[in-house]
């Protein structure tokens, strides 16, 4: 590999660029409507015209009304909003939440916490494919149950859940149901009352707005408690002055998020890659997840016998992520994989290329192309 190599970007599961149009939107609220949405005079009026507009995008993509829709500062404050607020309003009813150990860290580190505070939590086991089964929330739920958060979508391996079925689980048994749906939006259907949720995570990077900006729609009725106290803002779930500016990020982002078509493109780069990796490598390489249901633009496959961070090292001018971890030197499987029980001979070998937008048929090529060259495969 050469340093005037050209760059390719195949890690939008992590981020994503802002979309150029998304930027444009923005730009006036860096010049002239940088009012107060709360102040009620001249001044504020553009600002608050902007975030009932991003609300109601946002909103639209979702199947649900404005007033259901809280921003946030991003993926994990939603998850964290969601999971602690839950708790925290309805533990004099219970103190049992159920979660999957394939779940994001900002579902995780929250379950725990509370586990400090007296909760329990049962983390539900996944098959070889990543895949929940609905049977196994049956067999979780006890009467001191009162929440089951599960995700939409694995951000490492793409598996889709069966989200409708838990979701009718859920409500068999009155309990609050909330997803991460941080990787999902935007790549297949969210209509929360097809998914059956009570409570579904937005995180603007993943959908080609900015960093630091997410929302977290919450159903009518729904009691939750606020993690940030003080005046009554996004309807008194969240307080802090709202920024117009990364609202309508999102919202712009939402609106053409919408339209799924561009998605098949993308899902047929994605099977080239992986039809190409198959005649390249054969037998030296599997997939990791479901292999129909899962995302569209996610494909995790594993160099059996290999390591996936020392063949990325070999492909500096390609941007992907592994399936392991490094910790004081010591290179360790992947949580996901492992709750999956991928053997670690093949588990230490993933690389999960996540395509986006921008990914073209001549990046796929290359990066086989520079694969089949590297010495590490």
């Amino acid at each position: 590999m050469t340093a005037t190599m050209r760059q390719i970007y195949l890690d939008y599961n992590a981020s994503t660029q802002v979309d150029p149009a998304v930027a444009e939107a923005m730009r006036p609220f860096l010049d002239d409507a940088f009012g107060n949405p709360s102040s009620g005079h001249w001044a504020s009026a553009p600002a608050k015209a902007g975030l009932d507009r991003a609300r109601s995008q946002v909103a639209a993509l979702l199947g649900a009304s404005p007033d259901e829709i809280v921003f946030t500062s991003g993926g994990s404050e939603a998850n964290n909003l969601a999971i602690k607020g839950a708790f925290l309003a309805l533990n004099r009813q219970g103190a049992h939440i159920i979660t999957s150990a394939i779940e994001h860290p900002a579902v995780l580190a929250p379950c725990r916490f509370l586990e400090r505070l007296g909760g329990s939590v049962t983390y539900l086991p996944v098959d070889r494919t990543g895949l929940i089964d609905p049977e196994d929330v049956c067999r979780a739920i006890t009467p001191q149950t009162l929440l089951i958060s599960i995700m939409h979508a694995n951000n490492e391996v793409g598996t889709v859940q069966p989200l409708a079925e838990i979701g009718a689980i859920a409500r068999q048994h009155g309990i609050r149901f909330h997803t991460d749906a941080a990787q999902s939006v935007g790549k297949i259907p969210t209509k929360v009352n097809e998914l059956g949720v009570d409570m579904l995570t937005i995180a603007g990077h993943k959908l080609y707005a900015p960093k630091g900006v997410g929302a977290l729609y919450v159903r009518r009725g729904i009691e939750l408690e606020p993690l940030i106290h003080g005046a009554g803002h996004e309807s008194g779930r969240r307080a802090g002055t709202e920024s117009a500016l990364l609202a309508v990020g999102l919202g712009t982002a939402c609106a053409m998020a919408a339209d799924l078509v561009p998605m098949n493109r993308i899902e047929a780069l994605r099977d080239r890659l992986w039809q190409a990796l198959q005649d390249r490598f054969g037998e030296g390489v599997t997939l990791n997840g479901h292999p129909t249901r899962r995302l569209p633009n996610t494909l995790n496959v594993s160099f059996v016998g290999r390591i996936g961070a020392d063949i990325l090292g070999q492909l500096r001018d390609v941007a992907a992520s592994t399936g392991s971890a490094c910790h004081s030197g010591k290179i360790e499987l992947s949580p996901v994989l492992a709750a999956m029980r991928v053997p670690e001979k093949i588990g230490m070998g993933a690389i999960r290329f996540s395509l986006g937008r921008q990914t073209t048929v001549d990046e796929i090529d290359q990066v086989v192309a520079r694969l089949a060259a590297s010495a590490a495969v």
